[in-house]
C-alpha cells in the first residue's frame, strides 16, 4: 500500500539547509495498522504530509496503492491523495459553521460524486460510528470525542484505502481515546490501511505494527530490522 525507498526531504532557505528525512525505507503492507511515535522534531510530520502528498520530497521514490508519485503536478497528486487517502487531525478540523453532514460531504462535493451517492455514503459512515442520529449537529454541540468520531467519519466517507492519523487522540482524556482506538481497530479489521502517528505508548502498543523514530532513526521495534532503515532528522525538523 505505501512503500517508501531512500526518501530524502531537504528544506532551503538562502543561509540554511534543514535534512528532514534522509534515505528513509518504509513499506507498509495493505491491511496493515501501524502506529508511527517519536519525540517532537523527529521527522514524524514531515513523513506523514509527505505520506499523504501534502509534501513534495527531494530524493527518492514513494510508490502509493503501487502508483510512483515521484514528479506527478499539483492535479495528479490531488487527485491520486482524493481517491486513495483519508485524513484524521488531532484538532478535528471540522468547519464549526456546517453541521455534521455537511462537514463530511465538502471533501465529496470535490470529488463530483452525486448528491444520492454523497448521502449514501455519508449517512453509513455516520453511522459506522456511532452518530447516524446527530449528523445534523454542530461541532460546538458534540463532544471532543463525538468530534474526532465525526472527523474520522467524514474520512471514512471518500472510502479510503490509506488513512492517516496525526494524533488522533491528542486532545481526548484516556477514556475518549481508548474509544476512539477501538474505532480504529474496527476499522481496520475491515480492511482499511492505517498509518497513525501517536506519542502514547499504549496507543501504540495495540496497533499491528510500530515504527519509532528518535535520535535520528527509524526502527521497527514488531518486525525484520530490515523493514526501516535509518532515518537522520534535523533537531529543527518537525
Amino acid at each position: 500500500m505505501l512503500s517508501m525507498h531512500q526518501v530524502a526531504k531537504v528544506y532551503r532557505t538562502e543561509l540554511v539547509e534543514t535534512h528532514a528525512l534522509r534515505s528513509l525505507d518504509l513499506h507498509v503492507a495493505e491491511g496493515e495498522f501501524v502506529a508511527v511515535t517519536g519525540p517532537s522534531g523527529s521527522g514524524k510530520t514531515t513523513f506523514l504530509n509527505i505520506a499523504g502528498l501534502l509534501e513534495e520530497f527531494t530524493g527518492g521514490d514513494y510508490l502509493l496503492d503501487g502508483v510512483n508519485v515521484k514528479g506527478l503536478d499539483d492535479n495528479a497528486r490531488s487527485h491520486l491523495r482524493n481517491e486513495k487517502i483519508g485524513f484524521i487531525f488531532q484538532g478535528f478540523n471540522l468547519i464549526p459553521d456546517l453541521n455534521l453532514f455537511d462537514n463530511c460531504d465538502v471533501p465529496l462535493r470535490y470529488r463530483g460524486m452525486p448528491a444520492s451517492e454523497r448521502k449514501l455514503r455519508i449517512e453509513d459512515a455516520l453511522g459506522m460510528v456511532g452518530l447516524g442520529s446527530r449528523m445534523k449537529h454542530y461541532p460546538a454541540e458534540l463532544s471532543g470525542g463525538q468530534q474526532q468520531r465525526a472527523a474520522i467519519a467524514r474520512a471514512l466517507a471518500g472510502s479510503p484505502r490509506l488513512l492517516l492519523a496525526d494524533e488522533p487522540t491528542g486532545n481526548l482524556d484516556s477514556q475518549m481515546a481508548r474509544s476512539v482506538m477501538e474505532l480504529l481497530e474496527d476499522i481496520n479489521q475491515q480492511g482499511t490501511t492505517i498509518v497513525m502517528v501517536t506519542h502514547d505508548p499504549e496507543l501504540a502498543a495495540r496497533a499491528q505494527r510500530n515504527v519509532h523514530i528518535v535520535d535520528g532513526m527509524a526502527t521497527d521495534l514488531s518486525a525484520a530490522p530490515s523493514v526501516v532503515r535509518p532515518l537522520h532528522a534535523d533537531a529543527t525538523a518537525a
